[in-house]
């Protein structure tokens, strides 16, 4: 047996893999197994290349199984290649940068995962002094790490917080004035979310909206249930706001997943990495096993400032920080997301079907009374 025709086995394997993990995703089930093959898309485009490479090298040109494992990998790439080109510089942005921004219209935010056990502290501190965010995110925090930052709260002292021990506490530190806030469990009794009314400098009003709902994992949920649905009833919540909004936090899910892409179209929300980057924030400590899972959403109503990745200390999580600049001549024309069919509407009120929620039960910062839960805490 030659070198050729032993490796033809492996080669037609790997392929079988590749098109499997394409597949799966395509599947309306919300196992974490399935739903867990939307991530890694980046990762696979690489696996197939590592298969062309060895076609090219070990297979015999122009032979029938050398065309189908081409045909297939060639193929299952392009299908990947179509998720994550977006968040590349070969489009164009969907957020028009912000051109001589004016302070007082401008939201600097760092949204950052701590990784409970990490004790890094002191180093998340000195990120926040160098960056100098106006709104201070932060995921994951319990009852040591909220004394560890009680030092921020001497410029920060608007706060919400929200210890807890069970990697959903949530603590939220804003130099700006935060009113009707509101600390709400959405859909799971023990996964927090904060919203609230931000005031910038020039005295305009921002509905901001911090989440972190739980995985699809089999140590967390089993299904994405919980997770989509507390996205899309906040996407629903969002979608007819006539003030500027803001979505921000840890979502447990890539920029490119489907459940993302129907969050966009629901809630009418721009994503300023479109055009600009992955900004792949986890996993922290693995290069090779990147993707962006902390996600900064805003409505039509803003321009980048800019938008960037922290370096590390000590969590699983870089932290994101991100500048949108208020701009009054900017439109929905001239910065297009995503548009919600019938399709899609009626997969978004499936989702949110599967449990006892609804858009109602999301906070509506600013809004009149009775739209909304009533509950403030800071």
């Amino acid at each position: 047996m030659n070198l050729a025709s032993g490796l033809l086995p492996v080669l037609l394997g790997a392929a079988s893999v590749l098109v499997l993990c394409t597949l799966l995703p395509l599947w309306r089930k919300e196992a974490w197994w399935v739903r867990g093959w939307d991530f890694p898309r980046v990762q696979l485009l690489g696996y197939g290349a590592a298969i062309l490479v060895g076609v090219l090298v070990f297979l015999q040109p122009g032979a029938v199984p050398t065309r189908a494992i081409w045909a297939v990998t060639l193929a299952c790439m392009a299908y990947q290649a179509w998720w994550i080109i977006p968040y590349t510089r070969l489009v164009s942005p969907e957020v028009a940068p912000a051109v001589g921004a004016s302070p007082a219209h401008t939201l600097r935010i760092i949204t950052a995962n701590v990784l409970t056990p990490n004790r890094e502290a002191a180093r998340l501190i000195r990120l926040v002094r160098e960056a100098d965010p106006d709104i201070l995110v932060t995921l994951e925090t319990d009852a040591w790490w909220e004394t560890q930052l009680a030092p921020l709260e001497e410029e920060y002292r608007y706060t919400v917080k929200c210890p807890l021990d069970n990697l959903y506490g949530m603590h939220v530190y804003s130099r700006l004035p935060l009113t009707d806030t509101h600390l709400e469990f959405l859909v799971e009794r023990d996964v927090p979310s904060i919203h609230a009314l931000v005031s910038l400098r020039s005295g305009d009003r921002v509905r901001a909206h911090f989440l972190h709902p739980a995985p699809p994992s089999p140590t967390e949920n089993p299904e994405s249930t919980e997770r989509d649905a507390e996205l899309l009833i906040v996407a629903e919540s969002v979608a007819d706001c006539t003030i500027p909004v803001v979505v921000t936090g840890d979502l447990n899910d890539v920029a490119w997943s489907s459940t993302t892409r129907l969050f966009r179209k629901i809630s009418g929300l721009l994503d300023p990495r479109v055009g600009r980057g992955m900004f792949n924030t986890f996993h922290a400590d693995v290069p090779f096993m990147r993707w962006p899972l902390d996600h900064v959403f805003h409505s039509a109503h803003f321009r980048l400032g800019e938008l960037r990745r922290l370096e590390s200390f000590g969590s699983d999580h870089f932290p994101l920080f991100s500048e949108l600049v208020l701009d009054a001549e900017v439109s929905a024309a001239s910065q297009e997301g995503l548009d919600a069919d019938k399709d899609d509407k009626v997969l978004a009120h499936e989702k949110v079907a599967a449990l006892d929620v609804k858009k109602d039960d999301v906070p509506a910062p600013g809004e009149a009374p009775g739209s909304g839960p009533r509950s403030p805490t800071s």
